[in-house]
Parts: structure tokens; sequence; C-alpha cells
């Protein structure tokens, strides 16, 4: 039956292979579980429920995937979008949680429109790949601050903006501790590094004393506090278009260079032929929107999966594997509840450092590329805003090319989110 649904004969597979590489993708990608309610958690949405939430918007989405695309990719609520949600959208914007889940909602439809148009090719074409490599380091920046925050190694300072914590505190000492875990065990290439060192921090807190153990396995807490809590009329708002563009944005760069660049590694996609890049892009959309409903940020297609790929994964077995093992984690839900969050700061700070690596394919000898790539990604940690940094990069790249002569080098894709930011910040600055 597996052959018939999966063909694992035509891509040179077994079941043995395909299971083992579900299992190493599920374990370098496991750690959302923990970090994803801390993080949630933040913007008053109850944490068990949001446990239970992530754990089944991985395992639909890592579902649809499956069958829908046949394709070895998980999917899991993303990093990024998730801090986007809480600390932008919620903290500092003063929205309200299920407004934000509105928002996340509705931009899932919209991407599931422009996935059956074929917009979304169209604005992934047409945005320069300068801009789009900004923006995933921007965001690896402003996990970043969010993650030294977490630990207590930068704090708040009337007199330069920011400022060093106490070092000398135990919880930063482990969060320092838990950092240094989680990037000599990637160094070594152990699988699920990042889930390794925050159990070890969460280990170390319980035998100290700084956190109290409550056991590991039980029945999943109830999904109920979250469920279809998402506000559209809410999100529909105003003030929210700006909010609702930027998830869409973020997830149309993010996703599809993910999906591109696992299924090319799995020999899925080959120069003239996408393969069934268009049945992944749709599964990915709709897994959006679902996850919505369930209780959580944006679920999207996790890097992650290349190492089940270099495993040996090429089928949707891979991501039905996922999608198990994510279900069965639902009942480590004690475990998630005293995760403290100077051990996932360690994991959020840990991604922010590979997130930074995209910086290598900005066009630096060339400033009208560069200089609004840079601009794009310092704004985001600095005004503590995803939507901002991508704002000031789109507006900043037209700007700078119309004034340089070379206004034909701007997509028209690039010139409509531009024109879309400057609206936005014309008839609603705040």
């Amino acid at each position: 039956m597996l052959e018939q649904i999966f063909r694992l004969k035509e891509h040179d597979t077994s079941v043995r292979t395909e299971l083992l590489a579900g299992l190493t993708t599920f374990l370098t990608m496991s750690y959302i579980v923990f970090v994803n309610p801390d993080i949630l958690s933040g913007t008053g949405m109850d944490k068990g429920s949001v446990f239970v939430a992530t754990c089944l918007a991985a395992a639909l989405g890592s579902i649809i995937m499956a069958f829908v695309a046949n394709w070895p990719i998980g999917m899991a609520p993303g990093m990024g979008l998730n801090a986007f949600f809480a600390f932008t959208v919620v903290a500092q914007m003063g929205y309200t949680w299920q407004q934000a889940l509105g928002a996340v909602f509705i931009s899932g439809v919209v991407f599931v429109i422009l996935t059956v148009t074929g917009i979304r090719e169209w604005l992934v074409a047409g945005i320069p790949s300068s801009l789009r490599s900004a923006i995933a380091a921007g965001i690896g920046l402003f996990l970043g601050i969010i993650a030294l925050g977490s630990a207590g190694i930068v704090v708040a300072n009337p007199a330069t903006k920011v400022g060093l914590g106490d070092l000398t505190h135990a919880t930063t000492l482990f969060a320092v501790l838990g950092f240094f875990i989680i990037a000599a065990l990637g160094a070594m290439k152990v699988r699920g590094a990042i889930l390794i060192g925050i159990l070890a921090i969460t280990v170390l807190s319980i035998i100290t004393g700084y956190t109290e153990f409550q056991g590991v396995f039980s029945a999943p807490p109830s999904l109920d506090p979250t469920f279809f809590k998402l506000d559209i009329l809410g999100a529909l708002n105003t003030g929210f278009f700006h909010v609702i563009l930027v998830f869409v944005l973020v997830e149309v760069f993010d996703a599809t260079g993910t999906m591109i660049g696992v299924a090319t590694r799995a020999g899925l996609i080959r120069p003239g032929n996408p393969g069934r890049l268009g049945r992944a892009l749709l599964s990915d959309s709709t897994a959006i929107v679902a996850g919505s409903m369930l209780g959580t940020s944006s679920t999207t297609a996790y890097i992650e999966s290349a190492a089940g790929v270099q495993a040996g994964g090429r089928t949707g077995l891979t991501a039905l594997t996922i999608a198990v093992l994510f279900l069965l984690a639902l009942f480590l839900s004690p475990l998630a509840a005293i995760v403290p969050p100077y051990a996932t700061a360690p994991a959020l700070l840990y991604v922010a450092c590979l997130m930074l690596r995209e910086l290598v394919d900005v066009k630096w000898d060339d400033t009208t590329e560069s200089v609004p790539a840079a601009i794009a990604a310092l704004a985001m940690p600095l005004t503590y805003s995803i939507a901002n940094g991508l704002a000031f990069g789109f507006i900043s790249y037209v700007a700078i090319k119309a004034l340089s002569g070379r206004f034909r080098d701007i997509h028209p894709a690039t010139l409509l989110v531009a024109v879309l930011f400057i609206i936005k910040y014309t008839l609603f600055p705040g």
C-alpha cells in the first residue's frame, strides 16, 4: 500500500530509509514544540493549548505535504513569524492575540489565492535576491535580540537604549552554556543538537532547583483556550493591513525558498521541471489556514527537512513519519510546560546565527542592492519589527534605484510592495 501511495521504487527509496529520514528531520525540528509555546504564551495565550496547537499544526501540515505533494518536507509553526506575532503585533502594536490569529488566517487565505493563481511565483521572481537574503538575515537579527533579552544578556538601559545584563546570574550562565552546547553539537553534525541543548539546560535547571519537575508524560492539555479563537473581523481593521502584508511576504519568501532548496537537493526539482512544486506550495498555504484555526502562528516548511533528505528521504512517507512523531509529542506536555525561557533562548540565538549566513548572497559590490539590503536587516532588530524592516528595505530599494537612474531595474512586484508600504505609513503612521 505504501508503495502505491508514495511510489517508493520510482524514487529509489525504501520504507526503512523513509522512516529513518522522517525521524532525522523530526529530531532537528522538534525544538519548536518547546520554543513556540514559550514565545506565544507571552501574549496571554494558554501555554498548554499552544503546545497542543503547535504539535497538531505540525502534524497536519506534514500530512498535507505527504499526501498532496508527496515530498519529504516537514511543516511546523515558523521561527521569526512567531516572534513577529508575539513581540510586534501583540506586545508592541497592542492588538489582541485573537486578532493576530485572524491576521494569520487571512494571510493564509491570501496565500492560497496567490498560489492557485500563480501570482506567488511572480512575486518571488520579482523580488531582488539581495533583498530576499537580507530579509532572512534581518529576521535572524530580530530573533537574536529577543534571545539575548530572554537570556538576560541584553537589558534595557535608559542612557544607551540597551546594555549588558548580569553575567553572574545563574540563569544567564545556564543560557550561555546552552548556546555553547547547541553550537558545539551542531558543529559535530549531531542530529537534534538544538533539542539536546534545550533539554540539557532544563534538566540542569531542575537539578539546581530553579525549575520544579512536574513529570514527562501525561494526556495532552485542552486545546479549547485557542481553538477557533481567531478574531477575523478584528484583523480586518485598517490598521492590520501591513501586518497581513508582512505575514504574506515572509511566508512567500521563506516557504518557497525552503521548498525549492530542499527539493532540489532531493532531486525532485530539475532545471525546467518544477516537479510537484505547485502542490507543495498549495500544501504550505493550506497549512497556514489550518494552524490559525488551531491557535498558532504561521505554519511553514522547515529547512531542517534537508537533514532528512541527506538521510535518504525522497517521498511523502518521510513527511508522514514526521507527522506521526509530532502527534506522539502531544504526550510530552508536562516537559514542555517546565522548559524555562533561558533554556529556549540559546535555541533562538543559534537559529539567528544560522540565518545570518544569508548575507553572503547580498550583492555587496552594487550599492543600489547592498544598501537597501543592509537597511532592511538593520531595521528589524533596531525597530523591533520585521514589518518596519521589510518596509524600509523595499522603499529604499525603489528610491535608490530610481534616483540613480536605474528605474528599469525595478520589477513591478518590488514597486508594488514599496507603494503599499508607503500608503501604509502615509495613512496609518502608528
